[in-house]
């Protein structure tokens, strides 16, 4: 009697636990796919003028700061939600408005060189309610040690 219990019980959470991922599975498909829709084909699109800057060769502890200008090219309104730099030394700033069809605005990214010597290539990446989500912007050049 006593093994006839446990099986029945180990049966129990063994199709409880089979269940609960089914439900996990699921539950996580249609969250993925909801950012997705929530994209429309004649949603804002963000157009830039150049995504890479050179900023030539600098001295060790200058600061350089270029615009991107960019355009919303699509149907709606474009939303910035964020502007993140791959290193704590580049520093982006984004319009927090809204920007509406056909207006443009600016990326402005200022790179602090102090610390860094030699070839430079800076990402910074933007979020937006674009297709895709992301955008890509660049600024390269060369820091020469100080004399």
């Amino acid at each position: 009697m006593k093994k006839l219990l446990v099986s029945v019980l180990a049966a129990g959470m063994l199709l409880s636990a089979c269940n609960q991922a089914a439900k996990q599975a699921k539950t996580t498909d249609s969250t993925a796919a909801q950012p997705a829709a929530a994209v429309m084909p004649d949603g804002p699109q963000m157009k830039f003028e150049n995504v890479t800057h050179d900023f030539g060769k600098i001295q060790e502890g200058d600061k350089v700061t270029y615009k991107f200008n960019f355009a919303n090219t699509g149907k709606s309104p474009l939303i910035i939600t964020d502007a993140v730099a791959s290193c704590g030394c580049t520093i982006p700033t984004w319009p927090k408005a809204p920007i509406k069809p056909g207006d443009g605005g600016q990326i402005i990214v200022t790179f602090n060189s102090f610390g860094k010597k030699g070839l430079q290539d800076k990402m910074v990446t933007i979020t937006a309610n674009t297709n895709p989500r992301q955008n890509v912007v660049y600024l390269v050049g060369e820091v020469l040690e100080k004399k």
